[in-house]
């Protein structure tokens, strides 16, 4: 079992910019086009690892240490994260309170480090993206919640682990509320269409694209893989409440839980590729028709 629990950090760490690969190329499909290669991202990253950094006189300390504590976060959030019925590395009663925290941690320092460079455009976006985070967290907590009610446990490992085909049977309307709310966070928390769109770079609709345009070289690449990160961890809480395999095999119930993610990305990329984003005072009205979702759940799963 302890070698089990490295699979979700181990495929975590290998897999994450595949699925943004995944994303680009069903959104190139759609569009006629041949797109990048899957392994675009990785090119990416391992380009910009080894190209120089370019810091502004205006920054201090907090803007060099964005990038670093928002990646540590992130990575230590995946320590915690279960891939289905596979347990997570690390797991103990209240995880998924530090789970939301180094969540929090990682997005304070990209609105610090943005607010650092003294710029009135990154400004704008940190603004936007604070004021949405806030939004967004009690969703995260009410969707884990209802799981919480149904396992009779604080953990995210004791969470995901007793989601078979019979949880579903017994108490499926309030897991498939949990998973829409959950859809809804990953599309905040990673800034996908309707939200964000990470392709754009108009002033008026950025929120996460601003907030790194001073970043360069290493810097930026840590920055682009900790959003890799985002987008499995919230891949994984997602499959792994829609792909109810528990079978005991560690192998099966892992290929399972990588389809489903797989699943996830081709759905983004279609859903980006037939929808346009929300207008900005539209969005807190999401966020809050996925709480109140989460909070039905609660209700039905407590029943």
């Amino acid at each position: 079992m302890a070698i089990a629990s490295l699979i979700p950090v181990l495929l975590g760490l290998m897999l994450a910019p595949l699925m943004l690969g995944v994303i680009n190329r069903t959104k190139a499909a759609f569009a006629g086009r041949n797109g990048q290669p899957l392994l675009q991202q990785y090119f990416d990253l391992w380009r910009l690892l080894h190209k120089g950094v370019v810091y502004s006189r205006t920054t201090t300390w907090v803007f060099r240490a964005g990038p670093v504590v928002g990646l540590a976060a992130t990575l230590s959030a995946l320590l915690l994260t279960p891939l289905g019925g596979v347990p997570s590395m690390l797991h103990f009663d209240g995880d998924f309170v530090l789970f939301a925290l180094l969540l929090g941690v990682v997005r304070f320092m990209l609105i610090v480090a943005a607010l650092d460079t003294g710029s009135a455009f990154e400004g704008m976006g940190a603004s936007r993206e604070a004021a949405f985070s806030a939004l967004v967290e009690p969703a995260l907590f009410l969707a884990l919640a209802s799981l919480a009610k149904y396992a009779g446990s604080l953990s995210l490992t004791g969470l995901y682990v007793p989601l078979d085909l019979a949880a579903w049977a017994q108490a499926g309307p309030g897991f498939a509320l949990a998973l829409i709310t959950l859809l809804g966070v990953f599309v905040v928390e990673n800034a996908r269409i309707p939200v964000d769109d990470p392709n754009t770079h108009l002033e008026l609709t950025m929120i996460h694209e601003v907030m790194v345009l001073d970043n360069s070289g290493p810097d930026f690449a840590f920055v682009q893989y900790t959003a890799a990160l985002k987008h499995w961890i919230f891949g994984a809480l997602i499959a792994g409440i829609a792909i109810p395999v528990r079978t005991g095999n560690v192998l099966l119930d892992t290929i399972a839980m990588v389809a489903g993610i797989g699943v996830l990305a081709v759905a983004v990329g279609v859903v980006e590729s037939i929808m346009a984003r929300l207008r900005m005072h539209r969005v807190p009205q999401l966020i809050v028709g996925a709480a109140a979702l989460a909070v039905v759940a609660l209700i039905v799963v407590g029943r």
